[in-house]
């Protein structure tokens, strides 16, 4: 790893903490269930027209309220996908799409997963990029963000069964977190050359006399929830690998810088809310530690390349196929850990390109349930979630009821947290098998054998987990592919959302124990790494057998071992 990639990482690292700790700082309102300065008037006009009213819900009112308005939301994003060819702002006049992938990307875009099996320049029209999936892009994130705010409470609580009122939870993390930031995000976008206009494509002429079709679109506007709100839904085909969504080295960091801001500014709300600051920070530490590993593992794998390419020649540029040239290895690879490391599909390199082994750590960043800071509200309780099973291990080694935050984690609140962490590996496994035993799966596999396999294992792993990101080379724009990703993706998100708010539930009607000579410290270093091995570890016995079969088996054939 040479000193350019380790400036990039570092100062991607500190810019982000510096932004993410006011950011995070004013989110405790939300938890809180205060507005913020100057905007209570509005918001009393926004409850009075919209007729949301002061109370708050128990868990299972909040929980069937926000799984209704998703299931609302896929619903007519499902019809306007379908009818698209009759709707305006299609100066493409492209059709409607396919049932089965209509079904598929509704799923995709409700559940923050944003998996993408066309090509959106050729498939859907300007309204469907904007009415349909950028509206979904910001109330997907808002539903992930107000899950993580009723586990908050549910720590902060002291015997209430209240947890806020989802209606106002939702409209103020849309109006003052995610729209104020994406209007600056896409506003610089612009300023960088990214497109933002509704213009017809453009047929041009080349040099050489060629014929091309230069695509044109609202883009920016998407691109900024795109990566804030960790969806990664791109209006290119090609993403943030496209000129007109990534223009500039800058824009690429901005990008990453926004992937991960709100997922490490809610460890700092976590500190506040809860009133001790330390337990933030071992959640950040730990999400920090882990993504440093990975990154450095990511880029010194595709620094030392492939050998057989290599002798073709003696530049190590060789190694850029699939890559960027305006990013360099440093700022692909880098930008491969970040969006995987959070639950956001956007790329800027083809991750069928990578190294064996660095194809790898982005697919085991996503098996551990994306909680190295994770997706807006996601990667907070998904990495509590692993607090809680931390807490449960040491309470075992010492003989105690474990606790977190003075309240006691009895036999209710394990066995959902081992379903919430159980519910993805058994989907990324069992969906696999199925995959490589039918002939429908097998089809759409490009190249055969080992990598096949991991373009399966990547496929089922980022549907799962939410993230959206593609191996490539996997053709999955067939009925088999979009229903099976799609139930992935559904029940990767939905079941977990419903275990956490079962375990809020519990949670925020205990009270709260006082600290004693046996409570378990849960704000040192010694918890940052029982919290880490544990997050490791789960991910290491889970999958290592499947990995094993997949990129480990490419790494050794390419050494020639």
């Amino acid at each position: 790893m040479d000193l350019s990639a380790l400036l990039l990482m570092t100062s991607l690292l500190v810019v982000l903490m510096l932004l993410a700790w006011p950011l995070g700082r004013s989110m405790v309102l939300m938890v809180e269930d205060r507005p913020w300065p100057g905007v209570a008037t509005i918001e009393r006009y926004i409850w009075r027209i919209c007729a949301i009213g002061e109370q708050a819900m128990g868990w299972r009112q909040y929980l069937l309220a926000l799984l209704l308005f998703n299931l609302a939301g896929m619903l007519v994003l499902f019809l306007m996908l379908m009818a698209q060819g009759s709707l305006p702002l299609n100066p493409q006049h492209l059709p409607g799409l396919s049932w089965h992938l209509a079904l598929n990307t509704a799923v995709s875009f409700v559940t923050n997963t944003n998996w993408q099996s066309y090509a959106g320049e050729s498939t859907l029209s300007y309204f469907s990029q904007m009415v349909g999936l950028t509206v979904q892009n910001f109330l997907s994130a808002a539903s992930g963000m107000a899950v993580a705010l009723v586990l908050i409470r549910s720590f902060a609580n002291h015997s209430s069964s209240l947890l806020g009122n989802v209606w106002r939870d939702l409209t103020r993390i849309t109006l003052w977190v995610l729209l104020p930031i994406s209007l600056l995000i896409a506003l610089f976008h612009i300023s960088q050359g990214t497109l933002q206009n509704f213009q017809p494509y453009l047929h041009l002429t080349t040099l050489e006399g060629a014929k091309e079709t230069l695509a044109m679109g609202p883009v920016a506007s998407q691109e900024a929830i795109k990566v804030l709100g960790t969806n990664g839904g791109g209006f290119f085909n090609a993403n943030s690998a496209h000129p007109f969504e990534n223009p500039t080295a800058l824009t690429n960091v901005v990008q990453m810088l926004a992937i991960l801001l709100i997922p490490a500014a809610l460890c700092f709300t976590f500190g506040e809310a809860v009133k001790d600051r330390r337990q933030g920070y071992v959640l950040l530490w730990s999400m920090t530690l882990l993504f440093v590993a990975a990154a450095v593992t990511v880029i010194w794998a595709e620094q030392q390349g492939n050998p057989h390419l290599l002798a073709l020649g003696t530049d190590s540029s060789i190694n850029m196929e699939g890559k960027e040239s305006r990013f360099g290895i440093p700022g692909s690879a880098l930008f491969t850990v970040v969006t995987t490391a959070a639950s956001c599909g956007a790329v800027n390199v083809m991750h069928d390109s990578l190294t064996p082994i660095g194809g790898m750590v982005p697919m085991l960043l996503m098996q551990i349930g994306e909680v190295v800071f994770g997706g807006v509200g996601s990667g907070l309780y998904g990495i509590l979630l692993f607090v809680l099973l931390a807490v449960f291990v040491a309470g075992l080694m010492i003989g105690r009821t474990p606790e977190y935050l003075g309240k006691k984690i009895n036999v209710r609140e394990m066995k959902m947290t081992a379903l919430a962490i159980l519910v993805t590996p058994v989907l990324v496994l069992l969906g696999s098998g199925l995959a490589m035993m039918t002939e429908a799966g097998r089809s759409a596999m490009t190249n055969p054998g080992i990598h096949g396999f991991s373009e399966v294992l990547y496929a089922l792993s980022s549907a799962a987990n939410n993230n959206g990101s593609a191996f490539a080379g996997l053709s999955t724009n067939t009925p088999f592919w979009n229903l099976l990703l799609a139930f992935c993706m559904f029940i990767g998100r939905f079941g977990v959302i419903v275990a956490v708010m079962a375990i809020a539930g519990s949670l925020t009607v205990k009270p709260v124990q006082p600290v004693g000579n046996g409570t378990l410290a849960t704000h040192g270093f010694l918890f940052i790494a029982l919290l880490t091995g544990t997050i490791v570890l789960i991910g290491v016995l889970t999958f290592v057998p499947a990995l094993a079969l997949g990129p480990v088996a490419e790494h050794l054939q390419m050494m020639g071992q």
